[in-house]
């Protein structure tokens, strides 16, 4: 029997632009007891219904281009059929119809990804392996709501657009379940717009997998069978106020940090052994990984990603990604991700001007596009843009277990002018230049992850005055866990930069970070963004010779360990690396042959065990009573002392630094105590490269006053060097 189908919706079907194709394919009830089924495959020249090995139904061609069509008894609830097909080529093929199986997304799905509250949106859109009534496929759902056409185009249907069309739900959810794919299946969505006959290709905004760069399609992953070893880490993550313990992050780029004896990457599985073990020796607490997701261009570091589901490819898999995860973790090692909701790329096939019109971004270039990087900026404005970032950020903490994000370039989300003209930015409602939607968004953002994955933390790279960036929403903060202190940084290494002699007339620029030091809870910061762009390596900032150098450096860290402050360094600079960080090579671990380099390695290592044996160095970073200066002003002799208290107000450690490289004999300073006072730390000693001139170990006190006190401490303070003393019970 031949089905009448109107003329133009055939046409529309086999030209590929019918966007209702269950209207016409699939099995249809058309009597009481008969059930038509068509199925349009275009590179068939025959196709047969198979109900049973011994109930076969050839199929009429009712098109040139592919459409079959017959009719067989039956009821539409009872039937269960599936197609064999010869190509054109004589090839046969048996497959199950996609247009058999109804829509995956339920009504409560659809609400909620329309009202931007689906927190698991990853859950239904995307590319999902799945049984339906026995028989395994993918269903794949995208949002596109400007498209008129939307299909999954694929290795599996030879990247014909024409046979794999979707159905739309919804305010423009597509949706299809194709059955008898599965993992590592290659896909893109071709879409075609109702603006102005626009078509394009995308990768799946969802997308957990995607092919190694320059190719950019999604690949199908099952990312739900990993079976995980860090249920300890995780339990103990959670009843953990990471805010009170010695946290020291080590920042690295996966590409650059260790290279294969050829330079090219290693994979996810052996980085995660290289680095568990190093971190493990040098005593890092956590690694904070520089941007993971799937991205383009080497050269962009990873802030500028297509893929933010996906793990980069350049270094295995989403299995590989969580074994990594789940190895530092084993190894008593955190994991925070850089995060970049701020911006992405131009690149078609990724979001930009996804179904014809700018979906994820403003189509007002004054709010839509950053003027520095290129880029397009999202429209935090829009439910479903706010849902999928939301939900991309509890993926990597849900998914893959990840401990923190720190969100990158926070200062360029909260203001409407950022890196603007006058007349090149829109004002706020108010006539501000506050972006009310970016604000709304991040404090959503901060509530929901602390929410839903308890002991994860939100850390942000935020380099303005904003008030309150990590204090809670509840009182008017932004809710970040941390903040990264760009003021100290810049402070800290424009003195660091100058010649001691000159450094007399500098001193409040080194004591001027202590004025604001509680006002958030601070990441003293020396990142990546300080050692590249000509500016040079930490070790060749400092002035002076190579002795000079080396010494400052390790004053700089020791002074880092001992200010209130979480702690974050970039790989490489732990041992002094001489020359910038170069991405496309290993940092220089050749440098460790050296006594020099080895030095500051050590040092490095002492500082992450002073920090974890002694509370007084953490327990307080963002409370006033944890610190209190012996003398801040002796701007003459560059010298400062401190103290930093634990809970306990008698545990205690006193610091002294001196800025020069001229030796502080017989230097007074006052303290709460009387008694012995160990040397804890002396960064001046020749373990580190030092000239070893220091205190024989500790000093007794006077019963003198000085600073306020009634005991004081007679102590020599090394050339550029720092002392942690401590009173001995």
């Amino acid at each position: 029997m031949t089905l009448a189908i109107h003329p133009d919706a055939m046409a529309s079907l086999v030209n590929g632009d019918h966007g209702a194709p269950y209207d016409i394919l699939g099995p249809h009830q058309e009597g009481e007891n008969e059930v038509s089924i068509r199925v349009f495959r275009p590179w068939a020249r025959e196709a047969t219904i198979v109900l049973t090995p011994t109930k076969r139904f050839p199929m009429e061609r009712i098109h040139e281009d592919g459409l079959f069509a017959v009719t067989v008894s039956g009821k539409l609830d009872d039937l269960s059929y599936h197609v064999e097909s010869i190509t054109h080529e004589g090839q046969t093929e048996a497959f199950h119809d996609p247009y058999a199986y109804p829509a995956q997304l339920t009504e409560y799905d659809l609400y909620l990804l329309g009202e931007g509250k689906h927190l698991y949106s990853y859950e239904k859109l995307g590319a999902h392996v799945r049984e339906i009534d026995g028989v395994r496929g993918v269903h794949f759902a995208v949002w596109a709501p400007n498209a008129y056409r939307v299909s999954v185009i694929g290795d599996f249907n030879r990247w014909d657009s024409r046979a794999h069309a979707m159905a739309v739900q919804g305010q423009g959810f597509w949706e299809l379940f194709i059955p008898d794919i599965g993992e590592g299946a290659v896909y893109r969505y071709d879409i075609r717009s109702r603006n102005l006959g626009y078509r394009v290709e995308k990768s799946d905004p969802y997308g957990f997998f995607s092919e190694k760069r320059p190719q950019n399609a999604s690949i199908v992953a099952d990312i739900t069978r990993y079976e995980w070893g860090d249920t300890d880490w995780m339990e103990e993550r959670g009843e953990t106020d990471l805010l009170r313990r010695p946290v020291s992050f080590y920042e690295l780029h996966l590409g650059s940090w260790r290279r294969t004896a050829e330079n090219d990457w290693m994979n996810y599985r052996d980085l995660a052994h290289w680095l568990a073990d190093y971190c493990s020796d040098i005593g890092y607490t956590h690694v904070e990984l520089m941007p993971v997701a799937e991205h383009p261009f080497d050269a962009s570091w990873g802030y500028q990603v297509t893929g933010y589901y996906a793990p980069s490819s350049r270094y295995g898999s989403p299995e590989d990604f969580k074994y990594f995860v789940d190895h530092l973790h084993q190894h008593g090692i955190g994991v925070v991700l850089d995060w970049v909701p701020a911006h992405f790329p131009k690149d078609a096939h990724a979001l930009g001007y996804f179904d014809g019109t700018h979906l994820y971004e403003h189509a007002d270039p004054r709010q839509g596009e950053h003027p520095d990087w290129g880029t397009y900026i999202f429209n935090y404005a829009r439910n479903e843009v706010r849902n999928f970032l939301i939900s991309n950020a509890l993926f990597w903490v849900k998914e893959y277990h990840i401990d923190g994000l720190r969100v990158d370039a926070v200062a360029s989300m909260l203001y409407l002018d950022y890196s603007r003209k006058d007349g090149e930015w829109v004002p706020n409602e108010h006539g501000g230049n506050e972006n009310l939607a970016a604000i709304s968004f991040m404090r959503e953002l901060n509530e929901i992850v602390h929410r839903e994955a308890l002991g994860a933390v939100t850390i942000a790279e935020e380099s303005t005055a904003w008030a309150m960036v990590s204090r809670p929403t509840y009182v008017g903060g932004l809710g970040f866990t941390l903040k990264w202190n760009m003021g100290w940084m810049h402070d800290t290494l424009e003195y660091f930069h100058k010649d001691p002699i000159y450094r007399r007339y500098h001193h409040g620029t080194l004591t001027f970070s202590m004025i604001y030091a509680f006002n958030e809870n601070f990441v003293l910061a020396l990142s990546h963004d300080e050692v590249v762009h000509g500016k040079g390596s930490l070790l060749d900032k400092m002035p002076g010779d190579i002795w000079q150098k080396f010494a400052n450096l390790r004053l700089l860290y020791a002074y880092q360990y001992t200010h209130p402050g979480k702690k974050l360094n970039f790989m490489g600079q732990e041992f002094g690396q001489w020359q910038e960080w170069r991405v496309a090579n290993s940092i220089d671990w050749h440098l460790l042959e050296y006594p020099m380099h080895q030095g500051v390695q050590r040092l490095t290592r002492d500082l992450n065990k002073l920090l974890k044996d002694q509370p007084a160095l953490y327990e307080h970073d963002f409370d006033p009573h944890g610190f209190r200066w012996i003398d801040a002003n002796d701007g003459d002799s560059s010298v400062l002392s401190y103290i930093r208290f634990a809970d306990d107000p008698n545990d205690f450690v006193v610091i002294v630094a001196n800025f020069t490289p001229v030796p502080r004999d017989s230097y007074v300073i006052g303290v709460p105590e009387p008694g012995y006072y160990a040397e804890l730390l002396n960064s001046d000693a020749d373990v580190y490269g030092g000239s070893n001139l220091g205190n024989d170990g500790g000093v007794n006190t006077q019963p003198s006053q000085h600073h306020g006190y009634e005991q004081s401490l007679r102590v020599t303070v090394p050339p550029l060097g720092l002392l942690v003393l401590k009173r001995e019970e």
